[in-house]
C-alpha cells in the first residue's frame, strides 16, 4: 500500500499532473497480459458486481486495470486485490473530478495505450485488448499488409456507445459558433474515423504519451463538462486527433449520464484558454481587445476579471508555439459530412 500527499495549485497548469490529489494505491503487482493496452475503470456508484466486472475485463486481456475508488470505505479490496493481482486500486481521500481521476490513472500506468471505461459500461464488440491495440498502433495500410505505409496515431479513439436498448447514442461532438456563442452538435457515428471534439463521458482509448504531452485534463476546472470541452479544444488547437471507430462498441447498463453546461468559473477559464486566443503566423496570443468581452462574460469584479485575463494571456504566451489554429478556424473547417441531422445542444 502506497500513500501520496496532495499538492495544490490555483493557477492554470502548464505541465501534466501538477495538481495531485491525496490517494492510496493498493495492488497491481502483476501484469495480466502484454498487449500494450490497459484499462482505467471509473466508478459512478451503484451496486455493480465488482468481481464479475473484473472477470470480464480479465477475459478481454488488458495488461493492467486501474480502478479509481471514491473516498468511501471498501471492505472487499483485500479479497479483490488477491484474486485480481493485475488490478491497481486508487483510493482517493476525497472526491475529485473525472478528469483528475484519468490523470492519476495515466500517471500510474506505463502501457502505451489506456482505455477509459465506467463501471456501468459493457464491452459489446471489439475483440480482445490485443486486437484493439493492433488496430490503433498500425495504419489501415499496414493491417492490409502494405508495410511501406507509416503508422498513424491519434490522441484518443472513441467507440460507438449504445443505451440499454442497444440504440446508438449521439456521442460524437462537433463545435459551432452561433451569435458569438460556442455550441456543441452531438450526432450518431455512422462511419469510421469521423472526428469528435472530445470523448463523450471521457470514454475512449488514449495514447498515453500524447495525453501527457498535451497536459491531460485541467484539474483546476471542476465542471466535468467544461473539463471535457477544454481537453477537446486544446487537443484540436494543438494539432491532435480525436476520432471514432466503428470496430469497438459499448453499452450503458442504465441511464445515459447528462452533462451540466452551466456557465460558471470553469467556463470562464475555458474561454481564456481556448476561445480567446488568436492564431497568427506560427503562434497564438490573446489580444487586449478581448478583455471587454471577457469582462462582460464574468459579470463580476473588473479587477478580479483583469487578473484572470492576464493569467490567461500568460498561459497562452507560454504555450503559444503549440497552437496550430484558433477556435474560429477549427469550427469553420470542421468535418460536417457525417450524414444525418445533428441534435443541437448549447454549450454556454
Amino acid at each position: 500500500m502506497e500513500e501520496f500527499a496532495q499538492a495544490a495549485m490555483s493557477t492554470i497548469p502548464t505541465t501534466f499532473n501538477v495538481t495531485v490529489p491525496a490517494y492510496t494505491a493498493v495492488g497491481g503487482s502483476r501484469r495480466g497480459a502484454s498487449t500494450g493496452l490497459s484499462a482505467v475503470l471509473l466508478n459512478r456508484g451503484g451496486r455493480y458486481p465488482r468481481r464479475t466486472l473484473f472477470q470480464e475485463l480479465e477475459k478481454t486481456g488488458f495488461d493492467y486495470i486501474v480502478s479509481i475508488e471514491g473516498p468511501q470505505e471498501r471492505y472487499d479490496l483485500e479479497e479483490l486485490s488477491g484474486r485480481f493481482p493485475f488490478v491497481r486500486f486508487i483510493l482517493l481521500k476525497e472526491q475529485v473530478s473525472p478528469g483528475e481521476q484519468i490523470n492519476l490513472a495515466a500517471a500510474e500506468l506505463t502501457s502505451p495505450l489506456f482505455f477509459v471505461l465506467w463501471n456501468d459500461l459493457r464491452l459489446l464488440h471489439g475483440g480482445g485488448a490485443a486486437k484493439m491495440a493492433e488496430r490503433l498502433v498500425n495504419s489501415p495500410e499496414e493491417l492490409a499488409g502494405e508495410k511501406k505505409a507509416a503508422p498513424y496515431k491519434r490522441l484518443c479513439t472513441v467507440p460507438v456507445i449504445q443505451n440499454s436498448h442497444f440504440e446508438s447514442l449521439p456521442t460524437l461532438i462537433a463545435p459551432a459558433f452561433y451569435r458569438h456563442t460556442i455550441k456543441i452538435l452531438p450526432f450518431v457515428p455512422l462511419r469510421e474515423r469521423v472526428p469528435s471534439l472530445y470523448p463523450f463521458d471521457g470514454v475512449g482509448i488514449y495514447d498515453r504519451d500524447r495525453f501527457i504531452r498535451l497536459g491531460g485534463f485541467d484539474a483546476t476546472l471542476k465542471s466535468p463538462f467544461w473539463q471535457l470541452m477544454d481537453f477537446g479544444f486544446r487537443a484540436h488547437l494543438w494539432g491532435e486527433e480525436i476520432s471514432c471507430t466503428q470496430l469497438i462498441r459499448l453499452s450503458y447498463d442504465g441511464e445515459v449520464p447528462a452533462g451540466d453546461s452551466t456557465a460558471e468559473e470553469s467556463h470562464r477559464r475555458f474561454y481564456l484558454k481556448n476561445l480567446a486566443p488568436v492564431f497568427r503566423g506560427d503562434s497564438a496570443f490573446i489580444p487586449l481587445r478581448r478583455f471587454p468581452a471577457y469582462l462582460w462574460r464574468t459579470g463580476g469584479d473588473p479587477f478580479a476579471a483583469w487578473g484572470d485575463f492576464i493569467e490567461g494571456r500568460r498561459w497562452v504566451r507560454t504555450n503559444r508555439y503549440r497552437f496550430r489554429s484558433d477556435a474560429r478556424r477549427i469550427t469553420e473547417l470542421w468535418d460536417t459530412s457525417e450524414p444525418g441531422p445533428p441534435a443541437v445542444s448549447e454549450g454556454s
